[in-house]
């Protein structure tokens, strides 16, 4: 057939075609989109591990993975047995200092005094705390999430010690009948690789620094619950830019109950330096040139991912748009190009 032929020589329609196929298998299987995001996660992020580890000492990835995993399950073993318990008690001990500040303010404080006649304490501490209740113990029940990591682990671990295995039996696939559609899943594969992942490994780094630097400056000002404040901080900076300014709303509010104002402006300033060594140092480095987007399409990006995938779409969302702008080729100049252009 003459359409048939056609079709097939045009590259851009038929990797259209695939990619849309894909997208609709997606949706049909979106009860365990959580098991495929998390399974590419930790492979991805494994296999960089994996491979750097190789590089530097020459060991077998195969003992390097086998060390890794039993690495992770120790510390799974203990952060549930001995961390979980503490991360519990410190965040509602928080929830508690802070409410009860704010719902006993000083008399020559105005703005406490009109936060206490405007706000209902009650009812917020009420939807908080039913909401933290929610969240530790979906994650320190077995659960579906539960399940569902630790499948992610196994299949993770699996495709590491097999992965020589694994790509020459996928490689046979691309003389099969079906070669055609696993040569454009191929190309596509690889091109989400090459863009999601790599973005994806930034966003863990540049998560792990911003914690890191957050919390030491907590430290300084004698912070309490410093181990909840660090998991806080930490999933707050996978949302990238948005996330290091929204974890100052929480930031501010705790440290004006410790401290007062003096220690709001310690929390801003602490969060504007993080912010501008996450922009101007951070990404330039971790990241390429074409994942530097404009602050406003970064929050364009997430309102839209959150409102269609949930919290999966915060932490994903601009991964799969730096994806899509890389499968059109779109190309933009950063902006210290476009000045030096001017």
């Amino acid at each position: 057939m003459e359409w048939w032929s056609r079709f097939k020589d045009n590259d851009s329609l038929r990797r259209t075609s695939v990619l849309a196929f894909i997208c609709v298998m997606l949706y049909v299987t979106r009860s365990i989109i959580s098991l495929v995001l998390l399974t590419f996660i930790l492979t991805y992020l494994s296999t960089r591990l994996v491979n750097w580890g190789h590089r530097k000492t020459h060991v077998s990835k195969k003992i390097l993975a086998i060390i890794w995993y039993v690495a992770i399950g120790g510390f799974l073993y203990i952060a549930l047995t001995k961390y979980l318990p503490i991360l519990f008690n410190q965040t509602f001990a928080m929830i508690e200092s802070v409410f009860n500040f704010y719902q006993q303010p000083d008399q020559n404080s105005k703005l406490l005094d009109w936060i206490g006649k405007n706000i209902s304490f009650n009812e917020i501490r009420e939807h908080v705390t039913s909401g933290v209740k929610v969240i530790f113990t979906t994650l320190s029940s077995i659960g579906s999430m539960g399940v569902t990591f630790l499948l992610s682990l196994v299949l993770s671990f699996f495709f590491i010690i097999e992965v020589d295995w694994v790509k020459s039996f996928s490689h046979s696939f691309l003389t099969s009948k079906i070669g055609l559609f696993c040569e454009d899943v191929a190309y596509l594969g690889k091109k989400f690789t090459n863009t999601f992942g790599v973005v994806l490994e930034a966003q863990f780094l540049i998560a792990v620094i911003n914690t890191g630097l957050t919390v030491l400056g907590l430290s300084i000002m004698k912070f309490p619950q410093l181990l909840s404040l660090a998991l806080m901080v930490f999933i707050l900076s996978l949302i990238p830019v948005a996330g290091v300014i929204i974890s100052c709303i929480p930031l501010t509010l705790i440290g004006y109950s410790i401290g007062g104002v003096q220690h709001v402006v310690y929390i801003l300033i602490m969060i504007t330096v993080i912010h501008a060594l996450e922009s101007y140092i951070l990404n330039p480095k971790l990241m390429s040139s074409k994942t530097n987007l404009p602050v406003f399409y970064v929050f364009v990006v997430l309102m839209f991912s959150e409102k269609f995938f949930g919290v999966w779409g915060l932490i994903t969302g601009i991964p799969v748009f730096v994806f899509i702008l890389d499968l059109l080729e779109v190309k933009h100049e950063t902006a210290h190009s476009t000045k030096k252009v001017e």
